[in-house]
């Protein structure tokens, strides 16, 4: 079997990628897409509260992002140097990506907030990325706090004014490089506003990882390496979706690293197993979701994974003209832009 990677491919003029946030969360805008017939229907995102039903349930993703961008210099030499924390190995040793990468050979010595951090690099791994081992006086979260920045996706060149509207109102354990942004819409006072309609709500944490950035590199899809992100499902998470499940209602995940959690962590009867893991589930076009009902999400990068894992639940087709008129009607794309709830209406 063969996927075309091109098969993913729009056209997006630059001026439609969202640079700010909006000041109310749950004012951007909302297109509805049937999965079934394509019909589409232009909304506000507070108006989501009408497409769900009493019994549903609502999967969050309760990461926290951590301020993970850090700008230093080398030791010695003042050179500028920018390190991403990526992942923790142990205490204080991290899998970083640090530019320049050439510059920051194993031992080098680096610098940050005039010695408030110190760091070295221990040894290069897979990728380039490099694992450093930090020195500090303190607490590591607020060394962090005070000195990083939040790790905003490339395509975004403005600087965040306020580093919580790059965090979703429930966010709750740090690990995450990038934040899930589907999230972003939500408010506490609509997340009790859904409550009280009925509709519970159920989280899983799943630290996201800079791969969600990382293009498809491969023309046949098929080929592709997908990244691995740790997901952890709660014994009280797993009962409500599979009680969601059994008692005729909806499971509509907030986001695709949702998504991607409860389909990993379904057995081949779709019931949800707690525990914890790593995920490298990669979801295109015909795959059978086992707990996914619908999805709530933003607009995704030409050609990702993400676009892929959208078209798996409601069709390349439906998906590309949904995507062609958010761009016609002036949609916002991506991290701070706006919304898409995929279903079926007919439900």
């Amino acid at each position: 079997m063969e996927l075309l990677k091109s098969d993913f491919y729009f056209d997006l003029p630059e001026e439609l990628i969202a640079q700010d946030p909006l000041e109310d969360r749950t004012s951007s805008r909302l297109l509805v897409l049937d999965k079934n017939t394509g019909e589409t229907t232009h909304r506000v995102f507070r108006d989501i509260i009408e497409y769900l039903h009493p019994g549903d349930c609502l999967v969050l993703n309760n990461t926290k992002v951590i301020p993970a961008r850090l700008l230093g210099e080398r030791e010695g030499t003042g050179a500028h140097v920018e390190v991403l924390l990526l992942k923790r190995r142990e205490k204080d040793v991290w899998e970083t990506l640090v530019k320049p990468g050439k510059k920051c050979k194993p031992g080098t010595r680096l610098v940050f907030g005039d010695g408030l951090l110190r760091a070295e690099v221990l040894e290069t791994v897979e990728e380039g990325n490099r694992l450093i081992r930090f020195e500090y006086e303190g607490i590591w979260e607020e060394v962090l706090d005070k000195l990083g920045e939040m790790p905003l996706p490339p395509y975004i060149t403005h600087k965040l004014q306020d580093k919580n509207r790059y965090q979703t109102v429930y966010a709750k354990y740090e690990g995450s490089a990038a934040a899930p942004t589907a999230g972003l819409h939500f408010t506490q006072d609509l997340l009790k506003a859904i409550e009280d309609k009925g509709v519970r709500s159920a989280y899983v944490t799943v630290h996201v990882g800079l791969g969600t950035f990382r293009p498809v590199k491969e023309d046949n899809v098929l080929n592709h390496h997908m990244h691995s992100e740790y997901y952890q499902v709660s014994e009280e998470t797993a009962k409500l979706i599979n009680d969601t499940k059994a008692a005729g209602g909806r499971v509509i995940c907030v986001g695709t690293t949702s998504c991607r959690t409860v389909e990993s962590a379904a057995d081949e009867n779709g019931n949800v197993i707690a525990g914890s893991d790593n995920t490298e589930i990669f979801i295109y076009p015909g795959y059978k979701f086992k707990v996914l009902d619908c999805l709530i999400t933003n607009f995704h990068l030409p050609e990702s994974t993400l676009v892929m894992l959208v078209s798996a639940l409601a069709g390349r087709e439906n998906v590309l003209n949904a995507y062609a008129e958010a761009i016609r009607e002036r949609y916002r794309f991506f991290s701070f832009g706006d919304a898409m709830f995929v279903s079926d209406l007919t439900k």
